[in-house]
């Protein structure tokens, strides 16, 4: 019987001092469809919250925009209070005007409002992880990381982690505060977060990387990707965990669902233990697909 334990998966200290398993949960899918109101099962997303600290994932990735507020609210209505180590990630810095509709926004007075209402759904007293959901165009940079600086100096947030951004914006960033975690989008298949994920494990920066799973149908177009699924007996998608899980020590995969059952095919995979010649054969897979 495969064990269910999100512990395989080795740790990773964020910040240096804020350990957790590196397979955790994107909670981007506890909303209803296109990332707007509330879910369709409410209860089964709740269950797989619920579930979430019996599979020792202690790190959920949420947004104030999944929803908007759907998401937060949820984990502070299931799991607050939470248990001893479990870290929660939020988002800041896009708003919505309807399903699938995203906006940036990130004038000072919006972050904080925004770290002060999460702070309220989530019911917590400080943010272990706030994160910039997108450094916006129009506000000058310097009014963005001035006003996140701030915050974490007043004790709101306790670390920092930039979205979809470049080398060069992480150390323009580091000049206001440590960059502790960055997300961007990466997976088997989709690499062109390379250099940023060299530049995060060089300098022990946590790297999230979003849509991990996406494999891009691997399992019926390369027998090569079948043969490596047989011999573990795994899925697709498992495959394409343990890949990221070894790729980096401070890859901090976030797979996301609103199902019990999809949230414990994930974290079967981090006691999937892929050889080197299995990791090598899938990288040259993905680069190739």
């Amino acid at each position: 019987m495969t064990t269910l334990d999100a512990a395989l998966s080795g740790s990773f200290a964020i910040g240096g001092d804020l350990k957790v398993n590196r397979l955790g949960f994107g909670a981007m899918r506890i909303t209803g469809k296109g990332i707007w109101g509330p879910p369709e099962d409410i209860e089964a997303a709740k269950a797989t919250l619920r579930r979430l600290p019996e599979l020792n994932v202690d790190f959920v990735d949420t947004a104030e925009s999944y929803g908007p507020y759907v998401s937060e609210e949820l984990i502070g209505e299931v799991l607050a209070p939470y248990g001893k180590g479990t870290v929660i990630a939020t988002k800041s810095g896009l708003t919505r005007t309807g399903p699938d509709q995203w906006h940036q926004l990130a004038r000072p007075e919006f972050l904080r409002q925004a770290v002060t209402q999460s702070l309220r759904r989530l019911k917590l007293e400080v943010i272990d992880l706030w994160q910039l959901h997108r450094i916006e165009t129009v506000t000058p940079r310097a009014d963005q990381f001035g006003a996140i600086a701030d915050m974490q100096k007043n004790g709101l947030i306790r670390h920092v982690g930039l979205s979809e951004v470049s080398v060069a914006d992480i150390k323009e960033a580091q000049k206001y505060f440590k960059v502790t975690t960055v997300q961007n989008m990466y997976n088997l298949v989709s690499r062109r977060a390379e250099d940023v994920l060299e530049y995060c494990e060089a300098n022990n920066i946590g790297f999230i990387p979003w849509r991990p799973i996406d494999g891009g149908n691997l399992e019926s177009t390369s027998a090569q990707y079948k043969a490596i699924m047989d011999k573990h007996e795994a899925s697709a998608s498992q495959i394409a965990l343990a890949w990221m899980l070894k790729r980096s020590p401070v890859m901090l995969p976030i797979p996301g669902t609103g199902k019990v059952k999809h949230l414990e095919e994930n974290v079967a995979a981090a006691a999937i233990k892929l050889s080197d010649e299995d990791f090598k054969t899938l990288d040259a897979i993905g680069r190739n697909a």
